[in-house]
């Protein structure tokens, strides 16, 4: 069976960006392209066109959203037109939201049994939405594991994504083997290289993968462990870096927020952040 990848699509620039990195890192997926809208979503120049020709503001209302719905199906369609050209077995998904485009992508995910929820970090909800608003909200609510596409990419970035290895960081702990597990299952024919930063790490890596071990002072702080991360993913030209979002580092517990943010923030390539045990 293949996976099933639900894609937050807006139209945006970032979302078609994470759309040709969902083809190229997960090749004949199946896909959802869900677009979410909040009524009123039809465009001040549409609404001002109706409120020439209504004549209540009940009708107003219900044509408004009448309109809005029928530009999200347009959206939706555009964006599925997309993903089949990237070689995702893709259908569309419109679903009425109230503003919390992230936590109703992960409600979405659970509800067609998704694999794992790809968001742009950049992009459109009903209004200009910023990382900090759909796509870290689908990463802190999602059940399944959630892939940030950065944007912009440069092309070796790109390149990288149809053959590089996946980079899996190591802590040894729960939350670590389960990104792992993730990363195996998500990426089979990926090479897995599993990376520890800093002092304490107790716990090695499975037999039979690729290991690099990062030196970094005792105590580094999230910043300093999440750009010795991505400076190696970088250095192994990795297609994506894959991490826990509850871990233990040598310092203290990593609650998303910190080193799982921290790589969301200075990665210019693909992060998934998986879920806790």
């Amino acid at each position: 069976m293949p996976l099933g990848v639900l894609i937050g699509y807006d139209g945006s620039p970032a979302a078609t960006a994470a759309i040709e990195v969902g083809g190229r890192l997960l090749p004949r997926a199946h896909a959802w392209v869900a677009q979410l809208w909040t009524p009123p979503f039809a465009s001040e120049p549409l609404r001002r066109r109706l409120r020439a020709v209504v004549g209540s503001a009940s009708e107003l209302v219900e044509r408004t959203e009448l309109e809005g719905e029928r530009e999200a199906q347009r959206i939706a369609a555009a964006g599925t037109t997309l993903a089949r050209a990237a070689g995702l077995d893709a259908e569309p998904l419109v679903k009425r939201s109230w503003g919390g485009e992230g936590l109703v992508l992960a409600q979405l995910a659970e509800q067609v049994s998704a694999d794992l929820v790809l968001v742009g970090s950049r992009g459109l909800g009903g209004a200009q939405a910023l990382m900090g608003s759909v796509s870290d909200m689908a990463v802190h609510y999602a059940s399944r594991p959630t892939l940030v596409a950065p944007a912009p990419m440069l092309t070796q970035e790109y390149d990288a994504l149809t053959e590089g290895p996946v980079v899996v960081g190591w802590d040894g702990s729960g939350g670590a083997r389960t990104a792992l597990a993730a990363a195996q299952h998500l990426f089979p024919d990926r090479e897995i290289v599993v990376v520890s930063v800093g002092q304490g790490i107790t716990e090695t890596p499975p037999e039979g993968l690729a290991a690099e071990h990062v030196d970094a002072p005792a105590g580094a702080g999230e910043h300093l462990v999440a750009d010795a991360l991505t400076g190696l993913a970088a250095h192994r030209r990795a297609s994506a870096i894959v991490v826990g979002s509850r871990g233990q580092s040598a310092m203290c517990q990593v609650l998303l927020g910190s080193v799982a943010r921290a790589t969301l923030r200075a990665a210019h390539r693909p992060v998934l952040v998986v879920p806790g045990p």
